[in-house]
């Protein structure tokens, strides 16, 4: 399993100007680059690098793992836009949002991330430093910092490129590593059922929940705040705009995070499997009104069952995935369905045989129900394995910060979701 581990440069400020110079360079060159593969339809690495490694080389001064890397670069952001303009992300062909991202080169930020390989990039556990090419030269003794046991998993398992990134005039390396997974339990004594939502961001069928109500007051704030900078519209508006930029995402990433560290140890302590539900197209099947279209929308769920997701395989805990129609309408014990038995957002109160059970708690149960099912069905994990790679251990410093429709308040919502 892959797992991207994030350690702080801290350069002195000659080598931060070295570094600074050759991202610039890089990027710039990769615009360059990317212009040609527009105009001369080279998309591909090996047809590319016939009409730019010599000039990239020559006018910006790079070495030659720098030009391979800045050529590949320019390649998989065309990969990257056929795959998103395949998946309509920019609309269907002829809109005149595809015709404007397809009809144009793809363009790089100054401050892009610029991949190294171990050509251009030595690391020095013991003395915590790194040597790195830039384009003054080679830069030895830059410190790197981190946390202790992330550092050590970056010294044991590192393997393959690193990124270099300057974010918010800090300098960070995002090292790949490749960690050996822990054999799975081939028979759990049950499953978690996760109940994903906006007033509850999630409740188990453990009895454990994670409200969300404080977390959607900041988001408020935060929302009402951006709102305001964008309409002032002055310089110093502007500064603060940006000062303030990416903490709601940071704030979420660091609440999920945190509610998938507990759900995956509560699975690991018990012996048991989680079950997620299947919120793939909610987007598209979701009938709400605009507000409640915010408050779902921005909520990175499919990030919290990815954190699950690759959280779980590293514990060795299976992860299987339900559909989630009508778990927020059907009584967890004589599982008669009906949409008069939630008459509030909080309560449940099935019609037939009168349990009544807080609407959350009882959805986790059937999600826990019919991942036991599935389970026994399909005898292995269902969890998307391209969610479980690719996440990030920040090791700089802690990261601070479908069932029956209506879209009436108190009703269930597709995918599962509730207020």
């Amino acid at each position: 399993m892959k797992l991207v581990v994030r350690v702080k440069l801290l350069p002195t400020p000659v080598q931060a100007a070295a570094l600074e110079a050759t991202l610039y360079a890089c990027n710039e060159a990769a615009n360059w680059a990317s212009g040609v593969a527009f105009e001369k339809n080279a998309r591909r690495p090996l047809s590319l690098r016939k009409h730019a490694y010599l000039p990239v080389r020559e006018r910006w001064g790079l070495g030659a793992q720098a030009a391979q890397h800045v050529i590949k670069k320019a390649c998989d952001a065309y990969t990257t836009l056929r795959a998103n303009l395949r998946g309509g992300r920019s609309g269907k062909p002829g809109t005149k949002r595809h015709t404007k991202v397809s009809g144009k080169p793809v363009a790089f930020r100054a401050e892009a991330a610029q991949p190294y390989d171990d050509r251009m990039l030595s690391w020095q556990h013991e003395q915590r430093t790194v040597s790195i090419w830039t384009t003054a030269g080679r830069s030895k003794n830059v410190v790197f910092t981190g946390k202790t046991e992330q550092l050590a998993v970056l010294a044991d398992c590192r393997k393959g490129e690193s990124d270099l990134v300057l974010q918010g005039g800090r300098w960070y390396l995002m090292a790949t590593c490749e960690i050996s997974e822990t054999a799975q339990n081939t028979q759990p004594v049950a499953f978690i059922g996760v109940d994903l939502g906006i007033v509850n961001i999630a409740a188990t069928s453990g009895g454990s929940w994670h409200s969300g109500r404080n977390i959607n007051r900041k988001r408020e704030r935060d929302r009402k705040l951006r709102s305001k900078l964008q309409k002032k519209g002055t310089k110093s508006a502007k500064r603060r705009a940006k000062r303030y930029a990416g903490r709601e995402a940071r704030r979420n990433k660091d609440t999920n995070h945190k509610i998938s560290k507990r759900i995956v140890a509560e699975a690991e302590r018990t012996g048991r499997g989680i079950a997620l539900e299947e919120l793939t197209g909610i987007r598209e099947r979701a009938r709400l009104r605009k507000p409640q279209r915010v408050m779902i929308h921005s909520w990175p769920f499919a990030q919290l069952g990815s954190f699950i997701a690759y959280k779980a395989k590293r514990a060795g805990v299976p992860v299987v995935h339900v559909d989630p129609a009508h778990t927020s309408q059907e009584c967890s014990q004589c599982h008669h369905i009906e949409r008069g038995n939630r008459p509030s957002q909080a309560r449940f109160a099935c019609r037939s045989c009168g349990f009544v059970e807080h609407a959350d708690h009882n959805s986790s149960h059937n999600i826990a129900h019919r991942g036991w099912y599935a389970w026994v069905c399909g005898a292995r994990s269902t969890a998307p394995e391209l969610t479980l790679t690719a996440r990030v251990l920040d090791a700089a410093e802690p990261i601070t910060a479908s069932d029956g429709s209506s879209s009436k308040p108190g009703r269930s919502r597709p995918g599962g979701l509730k207020d």
